[in-house]
């Protein structure tokens, strides 16, 4: 899960390195955390947060397949 946000994360931004992902099993599922740099939250969020919406949608399905509740959060 933590390599697909990485992945989806490193196509949008201009600067890849920047890109941080750590995942942590809480009790109300894992949490995600995706960290980018400061001038490329732009592009990771979008437009009314689209882009954010997406990739919280894509990684809902991906945990759906192995029943698992997830939750997407996106920092600076």
């Amino acid at each position: 899960m933590k390599e697909l946000i990485r992945c989806i994360a490193e196509s949008l931004v201009d600067n890849p390195k920047a890109v941080v992902v750590t995942e942590e099993e809480t009790e109300k599922g894992l949490v995600i955390t995706l960290k980018v740099a400061e001038e490329d939250m732009g592009k990771v969020i979008g437009k009314q947060g689209r882009i954010a919406k997406a990739i919280r949608t894509v990684a809902k399905a991906a945990a759906s397949k192995e029943e698992k509740k997830i939750i997407v959060e996106i920092q600076q």
